[in-house]
């Protein structure tokens, strides 16, 4: 049985949203701890599976490609077949290709099963954020995307804690596991309880698809694997440069350009893509820093990111109330001076108390800036390009979070290396895990490493403040304008 529900900015409440919401949280939560579980299976697999350090780097490279260069397909196509339907097939992908990774016998056989999770992810998580936008209206939709922001958080967190417990119980394969009963609970809970929503019918822009996939693979590519891979750089710079030209001139386009022209729409485009480099950087360097300098176990090292977590969530909480009484440009461009200071406070102190302080403090930057950012986004962008608005959201946090990994990641090597004794083994030189094998280099190691992260704490920093930066100077505080209303299918 089929019926249809007007979905209308500002009038129109499903009564099922909140139920929506809880369904959608639980999509993006099996995404945010995936993201964050596997890096801790990684001796484990060296051991079981023979893997290679080649082996290794594909198995994590594989997801975060086709991850990234899949979402703009993803998001427009489920704004022309069915948000809901994509949420779906996404996560029987994702749950799926996770069941049979328990079964791998070898390296390859993983990085394939890690590209099809890829596949799911990028197909479920532009539906998150996009069936979000049309089943909560204006009043709402900020505390939806707190709640659904906070999710996200909890979840980078939960991976590595409750990862490090399953690791030590069952095994590199229940890391795995975990994300089946996850992903089914959510597939029943959206078929019973999400209405479905999608766009008036276009034809599908196949070139646009071939272009963007092309070129969103190669440059993610290039950023992670940090090298000057000249025919890569070439063919991303060209594909994506004929996918701009192409989207201009198509009279379908699946990402519609004038969105750019909106300075809150690309303002808050780049305001996500810095921020998230700043949170990129607390995970790639506090995670190290606790468990080789500290000498945290795996689920301790989880638990001390806490501050951080509850510090965003109540936030969110905050800065989605706060976004009916002060504009979005100064929630965004305060936050990210907040998440500034934290970063200064980073790298001007050392031990745990003082971390504990400049996580608090850098949770409350992300959580007055993380709502007001995706809305200035997403409110940019009419409701029949809420798939291709939130694939855009996802895209640009992807792409920060590899530019986060790639410059920071360059910092703390090379700021480590110059720091650690000429004398010392090559090895050694390169990686903190190497040095703490010798018992002489010990110390040296975590005094280099904790240089290192001090001064990617300052890059941190300027990252953060350059963001505010762009936030003030190109967003314009709007009056919210009611939109028209869209029939959809529901089921």
């Amino acid at each position: 049985m089929s019926y249809s529900v007007r979905v209308q900015s500002n009038t129109v409440r499903d009564p099922r949203r909140w139920w929506t919401l809880a369904v959608l949280c639980l999509a993006t939560l099996v995404l945010a701890v995936d993201g964050t579980v596997l890096n801790l299976a990684i001796p484990t697999l060296v051991k079981d599976l023979g893997a290679t350090p080649s082996d290794i780097q594909w198995i994590l490279d594989s997801y975060v490609l086709v991850f990234a260069g899949l979402l703009l397909t993803s998001g427009s196509l489920s704004d022309r077949y069915g948000r809901r339907r994509m949420l779906i097939i996404g996560l029987v992908f994702f749950g799926g290709a996770s069941g049979l990774a328990i079964l791998v016998s070898e390296p390859w056989q993983l990085i394939g099963l890690r590209a099809l999770m890829g596949v799911g992810g990028a197909i479920l998580m532009p539906s998150t954020l996009s069936i979000l936008m049309t089943v909560f209206d204006a009043d709402e939709r900020r505390k939806a995307m707190a709640a659904w922001g906070a999710v996200s958080m909890l979840g980078v967190v939960a991976g590595p804690t409750l990862g490090g417990l399953m690791l030590d119980t069952y095994g590199w394969s229940s890391v795995f596991l975990l994300n089946v009963p996850i992903a089914a609970v959510a597939i029943v809970a959206a078929v019973i309880l999400m209405p479905e929503s999608k766009a008036p019918a276009r034809p599908i822009d196949p070139v646009g698809v071939v272009l963007s996939i092309v070129g969103l693979t190669s440059a993610v590519y290039v950023i992670i694997e940090r090298e000057w891979n000249i025919p890569v750089i070439a063919l991303a710079v060209v594909t994506l440069a004929a996918f701009l030209i192409w989207e201009r001139r198509s009279e379908h386009p699946m990402m519609p350009l004038e969105l750019f022209r909106q300075r809150n729409f690309s303002g808050a485009s780049f305001s996500i893509l810095l921020m998230s480099f700043g949170a990129g950087a607390v995970m790639l360097m506090l995670t190290q820093y606790l468990q080789f300098v500290l000498g945290y176990g795996v689920m301790k090292a989880g638990l001390a990111l806490l501050p951080y977590v509850i510090a965003a969530a109540v936030f969110n909480g905050l800065g989605a109330g706060l976004g009916q009484k002060v504009s979005n440009r100064a929630l965004i461009s305060g936050g990210l001076l907040v998440m500034a200071v934290g970063f200064v406070v980073l790298a001007l102190t050392t031990g745990y108390a003082p971390l504990v302080t400049s996580l608090i403090i850098m949770g409350i930057g992300g959580g007055l800036a993380g709502p007001s950012a995706y809305a200035t986004l997403m409110g940019a962008i009419p409701l029949e390009h809420a798939g291709v608005g939130s694939a855009m959201n996802d895209t640009v946090q992807q792409v920060g979070m590899a530019l986060s990994i790639a410059v920071l990641g360059s910092v703390l090597a090379g700021v480590f290396t110059s720091n650690m004794p000429a004398d010392a083994p090559e090895a050694a030189r390169a990686s903190i895990g190497e040095a703490l094998k010798a018992a002489d280099l010990v110390e040296p190691a975590r005094t280099a490493f904790t240089d290192a992260m001090h001064v990617g704490s300052w890059v941190g920093a300027a990252f953060c403040v350059a963001a505010a930066v762009l936030a003030l100077s190109v967003l314009r505080s709007q009056p919210a304008v009611p939109r028209p209303a869209v029939e959809v299918p529901t089921a």
